[in-house]
Order: C-alpha cells, then structure tokens, then sequence
C-alpha cells in the first residue's frame, strides 16, 4: 500500500510538473543578490582588508603582543624566529585572496626553501613553499593541504616571482555534543590555476601522526613562520557564511 501510495504521490508531482505553461511560475525574484563591486585589481567592496601595503594592524604575534615581520615597500616578511602571526578578527567560511613570494637566492631544498603556509582556524593548512624545480613530498608541496590532499597540479612561478593564491574555504560544522556533523572543504586556485577541487579536510593538518577533530568554532587566520624570508602582499578575505 505504501508502495503505491509513494508511485501516485510521484505520478501527481510529475503531472503538475508538466502541466506548467507559465515562465513566471518558476521565476524566483526574493531575496535579491546584493550589490558587490567588484573593480579591476582591486579588493571586492565587501572584503576585509587583512594587508593593504600601510601595517598590521590587522595582524598579532601568537606568542602574544604585535607582529614583529618587516614592512617594506608594499610587502611584509617573516623575520626567522619571530614567530606566526595571526588575525586579530576570527573567521568562520571564507573567500581569501593573498600573494606571496619565496626569495631569489635560493637557500635549502626540500622542506627546507622558501616554507611558509597559511592556516584556516589555526588548524587547516594550505602549504607554502617553493616548489619550482624542487621536489619534496607531494602533500607537503605547495598548495598541499598539507598531509592530506597533493595539488592537481604544480602551478608555480619561478623563485622572487610572485605567487597568488585564491582560495574558498568551507568551515565543518560541530553539534553541541562536540561531534562533527559536516566536514570542512578547500577549493584553490594557484596563480589561475585550480589546484585543489572543493577537496574535503579531515582535520588537523599534523606534521606527524594523524588528524585531529576537537570541536572549535571561527577562528583567525595565521601565516607560518618555518624559518625562511618568505613574503606576502594584497591580504584580503571575505566572510561567506
């Protein structure tokens, strides 16, 4: 009886479905889209500006107090020994954009040259490194998430050229029972090029062991200090939650 009570529930559905004649039925005119401007090599209207050339303001030491990286020009640079720096605001799904730059004179190989990274919620990162004609492991590269997903492709430039990431990424979601009830995600697009496909993150991206899921909700966005003079500009994001 359920059986076909379910087929004739379907065959009225489709039978009304065929039955439209009208274009305006199937228009959806609420909600709106909000305006966005969106001008040429310049932020969206509606992103928050992180680093615009000036200071960081917008930045702070994890070890506490203001972010002791050098500002020169229209970039600033990690100084060895100083430590990450985060946001001070906290983040939740997001739209970021950054440029970086691995130095001219390369120094090291492997892990070794021109590491940095970026991290979502302190937790989630997307590898920096240079990865132009260096081999290392193929999720610890640049536009890893790190330990977990190898990018698409190599999509870098050569050593003092710079490296723009655009990346979209989807925050997992918690119960109240600290259980994880959807996981997070990260699109990247490396200079252009798409690198990572709305790939999922299992947690933690561990340097060793595996990852982990302790229940957090927003958190900031950190930049890596691995020891190498790697430099950024252009810092924007936007919330989309």
């Amino acid at each position: 009886m359920k059986y076909i009570t379910f087929l004739c529930a379907i065959f009225i559905a489709f039978n009304a479905y065929c039955q439209i004649t009208k274009p305006e039925v199937t228009e959806v005119w609420q909600p709106e889209p909000r305006v966005v401007q969106a001008a040429k090599n310049e932020p969206p209207s509606d992103a928050v500006i992180l680093f615009d050339g000036k200071n960081l303001d917008t930045w702070e030491s994890i070890k506490e107090g203001p972010a002791q990286w050098t500002i020169e020009d229209d970039h600033f640079t990690v100084i060895k020994g100083t430590g990450d720096i985060q946001t001070k605001e906290h983040f939740g799904s997001v739209q970021l954009h950054l440029e970086w730059r691995t130095p001219t004179i390369i120094e090291g190989e492997g892990q070794g040259r021109g590491n940095s990274g970026v991290f979502f919620q302190n937790r989630y990162e997307v590898q920096i490194l240079d990865s132009y004609q260096n081999r290392t492991y193929s999720n610890g590269q640049a536009g890893s998430v790190y330990k977990q997903h190898s990018p698409l492709v190599n999509a870098m430039r050569a050593p003092g050229k710079w490296q723009v990431y655009d990346i979209i990424f989807t925050q997992p979601i918690f119960n109240k029972d600290s259980m994880k009830i959807s996981p997070g995600y990260l699109t990247v697009f490396h200079n252009g090029v798409l690198i990572q496909n709305h790939v999922e993150v299992y947690g933690t991206t561990e340097y060793i062991g595996m990852p982990k899921n302790l229940a957090h909700g927003e958190g900031p966005i950190q930049l890596q200090d691995h020891g190498n003079p790697v430099s950024y500009r252009n810092i924007w994001v936007r919330r989309l939650d």
